[in-house]
């Protein structure tokens, strides 16, 4: 009887000993991700844009076209992931089908607009017909940063001489209304 005690007695202690409260540290395990290595570079899917409008009166096609151009100097994100910058040809062409104007447009362009991280990490994203405004076609244009919603917003205005401005988009469109003006000495076009 004296054996069954103790080899109770040993069971109950074993079971205390191994039911008995680990000790608990402060340490936080984290699983170890690895930051995404660059792929091969990466290219804005090409678009076209083409929009009839009447201008001064008289019908004009205006076409919009982007590519990847892999002759420009491609930027890196701060992963050191490369992207193709993009070209963007813009035509504007009479209803006879003569060419009134025609430029293809680069990153470098619109540079006098961009300060240096634009310059350097970003790539010419779109542009796309805003409206007519009197005597001037408008444009609006972005460079932006690679797969992210910051951007620089442009205007880009064609006067009926085919002269070019570009500048920086300060003004927040919020009314949705577009403004008339109209210089009555030029003639062009």
């Amino acid at each position: 009887m004296k054996q069954i005690r103790l080899v109770i007695v040993l069971l109950t202690v074993l079971l205390a000993v191994s039911c008995a409260k680990k000790k608990q540290t402060d340490d936080i395990i984290v699983p170890r991700t690895e930051t995404p290595k660059p792929q091969g570079p990466i290219r804005m899917q090409p678009y076209d844009q083409a929009k009839d409008i009447v201008w001064l009166d008289k019908n004009y096609h205006v076409s919009i076209k982007r590519v990847a151009d892999d002759s420009l100097k491609m930027v890196k994100d701060e992963t050191g992931q490369e992207f193709v910058d993009n070209s963007i040809i813009l035509r504007i062409i009479r209803s006879d089908g003569s060419v009134f104007f025609s430029r293809t447009f680069t990153k470098a362009d619109f540079d006098e607009q961009l300060d240096s991280d634009y310059r350097q990490t970003g790539i010419l994203e779109g542009i796309v017909f805003d409206q007519v405004d009197g005597y001037n076609l408008v444009f609006a244009g972005s460079v932006s940063h690679p797969e992210s919603d910051e951007y620089i917003p442009l205007v880009i205005t064609v006067s009926n001489f085919g002269d070019v401005m570009i500048n920086r988009d300060d003004q927040m469109d919020t009314s949705g209304s577009e403004t008339q003006t109209a210089d009555d000495d030029q003639d062009g076009v």
